[in-house]
């Protein structure tokens, strides 16, 4: 079950986006719970003290006190793979978000429009990174990796290397055979030896790839466009 929260010290925002969100739940055929706060500090401690768990949260980022983007920061060391969508009247903060790693940005006068396929993005994101597997099979073990854990992948001689969040696995096939085994579309060549999962990139930046644990890999000259436009087009675009 999906669990959403949002935030906004408007309550009739609140109340707007929580019918949003059942309607995207519904829409997707998804179950799930919504959280409502009409103050940022009231969430942050269900967070950072009681511990609650969320999937997706949708902030507003001018708010009193602790803001939307202070809030981001403040949540995502708890919540490290949480999804954010930021609603926002001030187009400015696009491009701060997106150093946040903030998975949508949504335009406030606009939320009707917007804000519904933004959600069910986040929806169809997160159940996707549950439910796939790659699966390691040789003659003495068989390994099941979840698409979510896996980082990037190497090319290692006639093998392939993955490197997941626990560490890394070794397997008997070349790069170009296991990304056709992952048949998904997350997963891009961003060199003629390495695959990334787009899941966790952060940013492309002087022709690297930053990944949100703060790896940083080479993207060659020829993929660079290529991966760009292909981020863009997974994560949507900014405004």
């Amino acid at each position: 079950m999906l669990r959403i929260a949002i935030c906004d010290d408007d309550s009739a925002a609140v109340q707007s986006n929580r019918r949003i969100a059942e309607n995207c739940l519904k829409q997707c055929g998804s179950a799930g719970e919504i959280a409502a706060y009409t103050h940022s500090s009231n969430l942050l401690y269900d967070i950072t003290e009681d511990g609650f768990f969320f999937d997706l949260i949708l902030l507003d980022i001018e708010m009193p006190g602790s803001t939307g983007m202070e809030l981001a920061g403040a949540i995502r060391p708890f919540l490290p793979s949480v999804k954010i969508i930021f609603i926002t009247s001030h187009v400015e903060y696009a491009i701060d978000a997106f150093e946040l790693s903030i998975f949508r940005y949504v335009p406030k006068n606009d939320t009707e429009k917007r804000l519904p396929g933004a959600i069910c993005d986040a929806i169809r994101l997160i159940e996707l990174e549950e439910g796939k597997f790659y699966t390691i099979q040789t003659s003495s073990r068989l390994e099941k990796i979840p698409f979510k854990e896996i980082l990037f992948i190497e090319r290692d001689g006639k093998n392939a290397s993955i490197t997941t969040v626990n560490g890394a696995a070794k397997v008997r096939k070349s790069l170009q055979q296991v990304h056709e085994d992952l048949s998904a579309e997350e997963f891009i060549f961003i060199d003629r030896g390495c695959i990334v999962n787009m899941i966790h990139v952060m940013q492309v930046k002087e022709g690297t790839v930053i990944l949100k644990n703060g790896a940083v890999l080479p993207v060659s000259r020829s993929h660079l466009q290529a991966v760009k436009a292909r981020i863009n087009a997974y994560w949507g675009a900014h405004i």
